[in-house]
């Protein structure tokens, strides 16, 4: 078993926290940050988005572009069973406006609709994926 870890860059430390519940729980990984993002590892994250058993997206308010929503909602309509949307309203001292919040809980409804799974906090769905 094998996680894309997609979503919110910005020095959010989300990823850092999954891994921890990954590892744990005896699931490998993916993480497609890296310090230089050049045109290889752009096509090694395609590779891996497309052999790795789950695509989970991690959306926080440190989100700077919007790519990963579109990632994930095209996810949920390729490939439903793969998909997980985790929308953290918080992150550090950064948090969602209500506007915004409402705006990410209308995608996680379209994920959902699609026959994708979402969660609100990072540990739930480490407990999901472990069940996979």
């Amino acid at each position: 078993m094998k996680v894309f870890l997609g979503g919110t860059c910005n020095e959010s430390n989300w990823r850092n926290r999954m891994m921890i519940y990954l590892t744990n729980y005896g699931i490998d990984y993916f993480n497609p940050v890296v310090d230089d993002w050049d045109e290889k590892a752009q096509k090694n994250e395609l590779k891996e988005r497309e052999k790795c058993d789950v695509c989970l997206y991690t959306i926080t308010p440190k989100m700077l572009g919007f790519y990963s929503i579109a990632e994930v909602v095209d996810d949920s309509n390729k490939k439903p069973e793969k998909t997980i949307l985790i929308l953290l309203k918080e992150d550090e001292f950064y948090k969602f406006s209500k506007e915004k919040w409402k705006s990410l809980k209308a995608v996680a409804n379209l994920v959902k609709r699609n026959g994708g799974k979402v969660f609100y906090n990072l540990h739930n769905a480490a407990v999901e994926i472990s069940k996979i």
